[in-house]
Parts: C-alpha cells; sequence; structure tokens
C-alpha cells in the first residue's frame, strides 16, 4: 500500500508540476525573447520557483494519489476480502502512517525554509538582470532607471562596465543613514539654513533646523564608476571613485554632504533586517516570528499583521498531508456498479477548499479582519468533517441498532 501511494503520488506530482510550470516557462520564454532576461537563467529561475510551486501541489498530488489506490481497491473488490480477513479500512490507512509523516516534514521544509529561500534567490537574479539591462541601455547624456536609482553618465568605454562623470540619484522614502565610504578619511559636512544665508528670518531657520524628519533624496557625483563583478552578497553593487554625496530635500534647506575616495552601493537591496510587507515572504522563520510577536523587527502594524498572516500560512499547510488521508479513506468507498472517477472530482473540490481556505486567511489576517487563530480553527474544522465521514455512518448505525433492539424487547415483553 505504501509503495503503491508513493508511486501514484510521484506520479500525479510530476504531472502537476510539469502543467503548472508551462505557463510560467512560456512567459519566461517571452521575456527572454524580448532581452530582458538573460536564456541561461532561465532554468535557473525555475529552479528557484519550484519550492514555491511543490508547496501546494504535493498535498493535493497526495490527495490524489490516495484517492486512486482506495479507489481502485474498491472497484477490484479487494476492500471486502481485507475487510473479510479482519482489517479495517482505518487499520490500512494508519499502516501509511510512516509516509504520513515523511511528507509532513518534508512539507514542512518546503513552507518554513525551501521557499523563502527560493523567492529570495529568484528575487536576486532578476534584480542583478534588471541592473544588466538598464546598464546595456546606457546611452552617454542621459537620465536611464532602475528601480529608485536615476543613471546619468558622461561617457562610457567599450565594454560598458567603466563609466565616466557619473550622476547617481535615489529616491527614499524616508531618513536616510548616514553615508559610509570604503576609503578612510572621507570628509562629512553638516549644513543648516542658518549657515546657508545669514539673512534668513532667525524663526523660520529654527523651524527648518528643528522640522522632524523629512524625506531626503540621494545625489551622488563620481568621476568614474564601475560595475562590482563576483559579489559575495549575491547582490548587484557598483563602485563609484571620486566624489561627493549629498542628502537633499525639496521641502528644508538643511542638506547633508560626504566626499569619499571610493564608495560602493547596493542597487535594488531589500532591507532584511526590517521586515515589511514587500519582503515578508523572503523572510526565515527566525525574523517572521520575532515581527509577529510585535518584536522589534517589524516596521509598522501591518508589517505586523502580514507576518502573523505568513507564519500562520507556513504553519498551516503541512496540516493538509495529514487532512488528506482523512478524507481520502471514507471519500474513495465506492459502491457496486459506481466508478471510482464519479467519487474523485468532488472529492478534489472538497480537498481544494481547504486549500484555499488557507490561502484565503492569508489575505484577511493580513488585512486584520480575521484573528490569527483562523488558521487554527479551519484546520480543526476539517479534521472534525473528515472524522464525522470516517465514524458517522458507524454511530449512527449503532444507534439505530440499540433503538430496533430496545424496541424488540419491549414488544416481546408486552406479548
Amino acid at each position: 500500500m505504501t509503495r503503491q501511494v508513493a508511486s501514484t503520488t510521484a506520479l500525479v506530482l510530476g504531472f502537476l508540476v510539469v502543467l503548472m510550470l508551462g505557463g510560467r516557462l512560456i512567459r519566461y520564454f517571452g521575456i527572454a525573447a524580448e532581452g530582458g532576461l538573460d536564456i541561461s537563467l532561465l532554468f535557473v529561475i525555475i529552479g528557484y520557483n519550484l519550492p514555491y510551486f511543490l508547496e501546494l501541489i504535493l498535498p493535493l498530488s497526495f490527495f490524489i494519489g490516495l484517492m486512486l489506490v482506495f479507489g481502485r481497491l474498491y472497484v477490484d473488490q479487494e476492500m471486502a476480502v481485507i475487510n473479510g480477513s479482519g482489517l479495517s479500512r482505518g487499520r490500512l490507512a494508519r499502516l501509511m502512517t510512516p509516509l504520513i509523516l515523511v511528507l509532513f516534514v518534508f512539507e514542512a521544509g518546503l513552507s518554513v525554509v525551501a521557499k523563502p529561500w527560493g523567492v529570495g534567490a529568484s528575487e536576486a537574479v532578476w534584480q542583478r538582470q534588471a541592473l544588466s539591462s538598464a546598464f546595456d541601455l546606457i546611452r552617454p547624456r542621459e537620465f536611464i532607471s532602475s528601480g529608485n536609482y536615476h543613471l546619468y553618465v558622461g561617457s562610457l568605454s567599450d565594454d560598458r562596465k567603466q563609466l565616466q562623470d557619473v550622476v547617481l540619484i535615489q529616491n527614499k522614502g524616508d531618513d536616510s543613514e548616514a553615508a559610509r565610504a570604503d576609503a578612510a578619511g572621507g570628509d562629512t559636512e553638516a549644513v543648516s539654513a542658518a549657515a546657508m544665508d545669514d539673512n534668513l528670518p532667525r524663526a523660520l531657520t529654527t523651524a527648518i533646523d528643528d522640522a522632524p524628519s523629512i524625506r531626503k533624496d540621494i545625489i551622488t557625483l563620481a568621476k568614474r564608476a564601475e560595475q562590482v563583478e563576483g559579489s559575495e552578497t549575491g547582490q548587484a553593487q557598483l563602485d563609484l571613485f571620486q566624489g561627493r554625496r549629498y542628502e537633499v530635500a525639496a521641502n528644508s534647506l538643511k542638506y547633508n554632504q560626504v566626499s569619499f575616495d571610493r564608495y560602493r552601493i547596493t542597487l535594488n537591496e531589500a532591507p532584511k533586517e526590517v521586515v515589511t510587507e514587500d519582503n515578508i515572504e523572503t523572510q526565515t522563520i527566525g525574523p517572521l516570528w520575532r515581527a509577529a510577536s510585535r518584536g522589534e523587527s517589524a516596521r509598522d502594524d501591518t508589517a505586523v499583521t502580514a507576518a502573523q498572516a505568513e507564519l500562520g500560512y507556513r504553519l498551516a499547510l503541512p496540516w493538509l498531508m495529514i487532512i488528506a488521508p482523512m478524507l481520502a479513506v471514507p471519500l474513495a468507498q465506492v459502491r457496486p456498479r459506481q466508478g471510482r472517477w464519479l467519487r474523485l472530482f468532488p472529492s478534489i473540490l472538497l480537498f481544494v477548499s481547504c486549500a484555499l481556505g488557507i490561502i484565503s486567511l492569508k489575505n484577511a489576517v493580513a488585512k486584520g479582519s480575521v484573528s490569527f487563530w483562523a488558521y487554527a480553527w479551519l484546520v480543526l474544522g476539517f479534521m472534525l468533517l473528515a472524522l464525522y465521514l470516517n465514524w458517522g455512518s458507524r454511530i449512527q448505525h449503532r444507534v439505530r441498532f440499540r433503538g430496533a433492539k430496545g424496541q424488540t424487547k419491549q414488544v416481546g415483553g408486552t406479548l
């Protein structure tokens, strides 16, 4: 039984993976044909996205495999022989406990470890590809944009890796940190409104200097720049030489400036130390747990609810491997002269509704509409439904039997 269920699950899993990845592969081929993706990175991205698909496809494949194997036992009358030998269908399902536990652990590994790693690696590949595409589009004395960066170069080398007279503008959504130059002896200077113009009214300069955090943009000027090859962090990096860096705001006369000999920047790098809605899927279980418990790693309340939704989603998915055999054993029962395919499709819809419920709860919890514990109630509800399907008819039969036996005794006593 274990061998048949495992082999059938593997066949169904392979079919569903090819079916699901086919559309994504065609879309990637279209992007590569337009020059937006290097063809050598095509299957690398597919490999990184594979855990993302497996975490949802594996439980469904296991359920379909159970339905096919148990349904065949009923159609071929093998289940009747097994039951006549004193082995119930419940005990037959419990014999597959080692396989169920292995799949449960594997699904937990996919959801907790493999998928965040794959999503993060895939995003890093896309960022490097976006930077490479942007470098291919560089034209002298023209601005190009890549994410939050806007780049202007006066001239460039033939291999498009050496840039001259560089102007780099970065749009910041919050207060930027102090600049860190790689070369020692950087000259940092903060210029206030009062120092710029002594003729300004004192009340105005005081209000500007004492203003709360203001959104600032970063303007970096450098004589030359070059792209960093073989970065250890896996991110796209750029080295700037002999320049100055300014932090300015359109509604403030106060700015910061830094001079540097060599300054390295990382383009389009998402902050990993702070949990936000944008990088929630790439977080490991540790930072995600601290953010969900309103720790310091969460940026705001929205990030807290998003972390709770993602954490509950990851912890709820492995329980589908337990719900699958609990539902498949009673639903696979086929009556005489009834085909097993007639029971397969409604059963698949019932199991898929459980998975869709977990996915919909992810959006609801992230918006704050329902509590984090809704995941536990959903899993518990489907387990209770599976127990009713397994034991409901047997309990009803015993109740009717005892009722009929009591009525027989009553009639016999009257006679």
